[in-house]
């Protein structure tokens, strides 16, 4: 027992670092100091303010004082009053119709979700078919890997304006379309019908060259043996693809959908040059209607709230997507 009791005031000593093992620590913090401090700066703070001015009016301006106004904004772009009243009007089906028409909100969010919808698929199918053309012993095709990913780091005002010329209504694309039989003499961005699609085409076309590298480094790491052995079982090559190829890359079809659909909901770029929300609102994002509602009618309150619903939309699939990663990887 007199043992014990001299040992237990030298354990709770407290635990003291070497001098070298300070230096060490201090070395470390310095590498992470400036990746902290720019997350901190850039990212960390603005979704801080983000926040706090979401439930506030202020016109910006230090002549502008900023009230406090509780979930008024939130209330406001959800237009709750109006659809509301429509609902007990026309019924759930009803309201919800008026508010994805009529609501700023709605329209955005529609466009939003359809343009991820339809570019996301697009995106992923034409970068595994290229990676699979361009995975064999092509000739020339590390050029051909050169100009598809060239788009990706190019500037996208000039691709934007490139495309703008392309698809005007006397454009090469309509006449390419007019030469199969197809008579199409309108402007596409200044269709309301096609304005979407161009947008939707023009960054398939940006982004497949992108994720078409991602999947040739996948391609490259899959066992032969695996191709063999389908092989001796009689598999074809579409087996070999459906049940070898697809299988192995799912990680990195994961990380691409998962890229792809937040670059979907962020996107502002491509929609600011070709077509500004147009015509009409055809091709309003939620992006695009943050940007309207902050700088041009100044009501950064609103604007802040938008960005939080945003916010709210992302996380929400990104946790969908990798609950299920989780269970099919459990399975």
């Amino acid at each position: 027992m007199s043992q014990q009791a001299a040992r237990a005031p030298q354990a709770r000593k407290k635990y003291k670092m070497g001098k070298l093992e300070r230096k060490n620590t201090l070395i470390a913090y310095s590498f992470l100091a400036p990746n902290f401090i720019g997350f901190a700066v850039f990212t960390l703070i603005p979704v801080v303010l983000s926040v706090i001015m979401s439930f506030t009016e202020w016109k910006g301006g230090a002549l502008s004082s900023m009230q406090w106004v509780g979930g008024d904004n939130y209330a406001s772009i959800f237009n709750t009053a109006k659809v509301g009243a429509k609902m007990a009007e026309l019924g759930f089906f009803g309201g919800l119709d008026y508010f994805f028409t009529k609501v700023d909100l709605g329209i955005a969010l529609k466009n939003t979700v359809f343009f991820t919808i339809v570019t996301v698929p697009l995106s992923l199918i034409c970068a595994i078919a290229l990676a699979l053309v361009l995975n064999k012993a092509v000739k020339g095709a590390v050029a051909f890997r050169a100009i598809l990913f060239f788009p990706y780091v190019a500037s996208m005002v000039a691709i934007c304006v490139c495309w703008n010329f392309m698809l005007m209504k006397n454009g090469p694309v309509n006449q390419i379309l007019m030469s199969i039989g197809i008579n199409f003499n309108k402007s596409w961005t200044a269709d309301s019908t096609m304005a979407m699609w161009a947008i939707v085409l023009v960054s398939v076309w940006r982004n497949m060259g992108y994720y078409m590298v991602i999947y040739l480094a996948a391609l490259q790491g899959v066992p032969r043996e695996l191709y063999e052995a389908a092989t001796v079982d009689g598999a074809n090559k579409w087996q070999q693809f459906w049940s070898v190829t697809l299988p192995q890359l799912r990680p990195t079809t994961f990380f691409a959908s998962i890229m792809l659909i937040i670059g979907c909901f962020k996107i502002y770029d491509t929609v600011a040059i070709m077509t500004n929300g147009g015509p009409g609102r055809a091709t309003k994002m939620l992006v695009i209607y943050i940007y309207q509602e902050a700088f041009t009618n100044f009501r950064y309150g609103i604007a802040s709230a938008i960005s939080m619903v945003l916010l709210v939309i992302v996380l929400l699939v990104t946790i969908i997507q990798f609950s299920m990663e989780s269970k099919y990887s459990n399975n």
